[in-house]
């Protein structure tokens, strides 16, 4: 998959006026995690993306492995995409959905592994409620 189908993919799946919006969403959310997770782990995640997509997980952020629990991640998305916080989950859960797609699974599942989740409502296995609802293929069968 090439940028310019990564980002296509996006812009259909959040029905996003344009390419600027959609280079918006993917950048806040993978500059986000890049910042959540190891340089190493965003590396590895990176390596099946397109090259300037895996920039923004890699490359754009200088500070890896930082601290933040899924409402902060979600509040930088926003803040980034210049949406309120409701749209930015969504547009992050769709974008790791794309991600999922295509990156290897022991890949993904690393990512998964090194983001906690926990059983109160602000945690990150809201960032994966698509992936694992059966992905954005699977939740428009009976559209």
């Amino acid at each position: 998959m090439n940028f310019d189908e990564f980002t296509g993919t996006v812009q259909h799946r959040l029905e996003l006026p344009g390419t600027g919006e959609t280079v918006r969403a993917v950048r806040a959310t993978l500059m986000a995690l890049g910042r959540r997770i190891p340089e190493g782990n965003a590396e590895d995640l990176g390596a099946s993306l397109p090259m300037e997509v895996r920039w923004y997980l890699t490359g754009a952020v200088r500070e890896h492995g930082q601290r933040f629990d899924w409402a902060e991640f979600v509040s930088r998305v926003a803040e980034t995409e210049g949406i309120d916080r409701s749209d930015a989950a969504y547009h992050a859960q769709v974008v790791m959905d794309l991600v999922a797609s295509v990156v290897p699974e022991s890949d993904f599942q690393q990512l998964r592994d090194q983001l906690p989740e926990a059983d109160d409502d602000e945690n990150w296995g809201k960032l994966f409620e698509l992936v694992d609802a059966g992905g954005w293929e699977g939740t428009r069968e009976d559209s």
